[in-house]
């Protein structure tokens, strides 16, 4: 009887009732859905390249790889803010908001124009340092010319990416999360629709290949802007907090500084540990440019599956963030435990369609059989960790919830470049290990952090009321 009783206990604690999960895909889906589509376009804008060529795919994949730095310091510059809007909003404090999204404005701005300046000086170092010890028969100069001219062109839509994300990021944490999708739904179409005009010339528009690509997304991010401010701006009654945002640009500078000593950690941690991501490709890019197209394929392919898991992460961060705001504990350490449950469980689900489908995708690349190959076995093996994925996701979201952002800087980004990196690095350049147990070293060297996670989360760090 006490046996049960135990079980029954576990299941309430990582099960919740059908009332708990409708709330939670009620935040989930629609980032689900945007990112699952943004994915799926960015999966159908790679074989639209792809089967132009393996140097062109090359090349743009190094250039996102490169890009990618970008969008994850926006990303974590604005997660610091939004740690405060999130709790903010669960307070009522309209003017918290209208400051956290100033913030967000002067940083997107800032780190803009830092990136254009870096990428318009030192591209072509940094690409070229993906293309040298190629082997296998690619054409790295062509490759090299290709991620250049898609380069000049992707740099245009870099501030309308930033001032989306400025819009979005807040509605999302005031708990608008249809209206982004909605924005970001309109931009894959558009971008969709672009690609297959510009990228092959059809219905009297020029075949510009890469340079269609690049045109086709920067025009998207524009639409995607246009549709997410319109709909802000129109609909005060439900965004209330952005009446006068304009008024004014300056904010309190004890306001500053806190967000600032909150939010620094999260940018460090991100342009950390993109950067490591991208030193990461680096690595195993000196096998040759197969090797660089298969893991192409392979990362566009998995990421169109892992929105799902990506998306528990995001709902942990605005409703555990919320019910910290409204000091709220309990109901947070509660709700946090079956978001994880939850998560590790879809996750399962993903890795094991993800591992099914392995052998599929690769085959529409007009590639050489040897990329194909090395696509499908780095799926397999992305196949594999996903789960473990899944439970890092979620930890690292719920102890960034209650500002643990020193913690999540330790646990990722200096976890990446002390452990992740010198592995791929040695392994890579001082044996002849197949890259694909390579590949497979680094990602179960992450179970540490999943341990460490666990214990973090289990002692309760993370739950701290910041806005008060």
């Amino acid at each position: 009887m006490k046996s049960i009783e135990n079980n029954n206990g576990i299941l309430h604690k990582f099960i919740g009732d059908r009332a708990f999960y409708k709330r939670v895909l009620a935040v989930a889906v629609p980032i689900m859905v945007q990112s699952g589509i943004t994915n799926f376009v960015s999966l159908l804008d790679n074989i639209m390249v792809g089967r132009v060529g393996t140097e062109q795919m090359s090349g743009v994949a190094i250039v996102n790889q490169l890009l990618f730095v970008f969008y994850l310091c926006i990303f974590g510059g604005f997660a610091g803010a939004g740690i405060f809007t999130a709790q903010y909003y669960g307070a009522k404090d309209d003017e918290g908001i209208r400051h956290t999204f100033r913030y967000k404005i002067w940083l997107g701005a800032i780190l803009v124009i830092g990136a254009v300046a870096v990428f318009a000086l030192f591209g072509r170092e940094l690409v070229g340092t993906y293309l040298n010890g190629s082997n296998d028969g690619g054409d790295l100069d062509a490759a090299l010319g290709y991620a250049l001219d898609y380069m000049r062109i992707m740099l245009i839509g870099l501030p309308a990416f930033a001032a989306v994300q400025v819009y979005a990021n807040t509605l999302r944490e005031c708990s608008e999360t249809v209206v982004p999708m909605r924005a970001g739904i309109a931009a894959v179409a558009v971008n969709l629709i672009f690609n297959y005009l510009l990228i092959y010339g059809k219905f009297g528009f020029p075949e510009l290949g890469v340079k269609g690509a690049a045109t086709a997304t920067v025009i998207s991010r524009f639409v995607e802007l246009s549709v997410v401010v319109i709909w802000a701006h129109t609909h005060k009654e439900k965004c209330g907090y952005l009446r006068g945002v304009y008024a004014t640009l300056k904010i309190p500078g004890r306001l500053t500084g806190k967000y600032f000593l909150t939010g620094a950690p999260l940018l460090i941690n991100e342009a950390l540990w993109s950067a490591g991501m991208a030193m990461l490709t680096q690595c195993y890019s000196v096998r040759g440019l197969n090797v660089v197209a298969g893991q192409n394929i392979a990362s566009t392919v998995s990421n169109v599956f892992n929105v799902v898991f990506f998306a528990m992460g995001d709902a942990i961060a605005i409703i555990i963030g919320q019910h910290l705001g409204a000091g709220d504990f309990k109901r947070a350490k509660d709700e946090d435990n079956k978001i994880i449950a939850f998560s590790i469980f879809t996750a399962t689900v993903v890795g094991i369609l993800i591992f099914a489908t392995s052998p599929l995708f690769p085959r529409i690349y007009n590639t050489t059989p040897e990329a194909k190959r090395l696509a499908m076995q780095f799926l397999m093996a992305q196949a594999v960790f996903t789960p473990q994925m899944g439970l890092l996701h979620t930890t690292y979201f719920t102890l960034r919830s209650g500002g643990k952002t020193v913690i999540t800087f330790l646990f990722d980004s200096v976890f990446m470049w002390a452990v992740s990196v010198p592995v791929a690095f040695i392994l890579s350049r001082f044996t002849g290990m197949y890259v694909i147990w390579i590949f497979a070293l680094v990602q179960a060297a992450d179970l540490i952090k999943c341990i460490i996670g666990v214990i973090l989360v289990k002692k309760n760090v993370w739950m701290k009321n910041i806005v008060k």
